[in-house]
């Protein structure tokens, strides 16, 4: 077996230099869609008759708004063809 003190590859420190600028807010945003999507996985798990009603629900609206802008561009073409 490998000796456990020989193992030191790789970085596990703090960097000397905190980020900044575009990186720190890149970070800053990252850490935002953690939390938010925790906490409608946690919401999801307290009421999942909710969510799942809402996910049902949202699909019936984006298959229905899809159907119905798909018939509208067919509608707009003129049938030149079979006469």
């Amino acid at each position: 077996m490998a000796d456990k003190q020989n193992l030191n590859a790789g970085f596990t420190g703090t960097p000397a230099e905190q980020p900044e600028g575009l990186t720190k807010a890149a970070i800053s945003a990252a850490d935002g869609v953690k939390r938010e999507a925790y906490a409608v996985v946690s919401g999801a798990r307290a009421h999942p008759q909710t969510a799942s009603a809402l996910v049902l629900g949202a699909g019936i609206l984006a298959f229905g708004l899809g159907y119905l802008l798909g018939r509208s561009s067919t509608d707009n073409m003129t049938r030149r063809y079979w006469r």
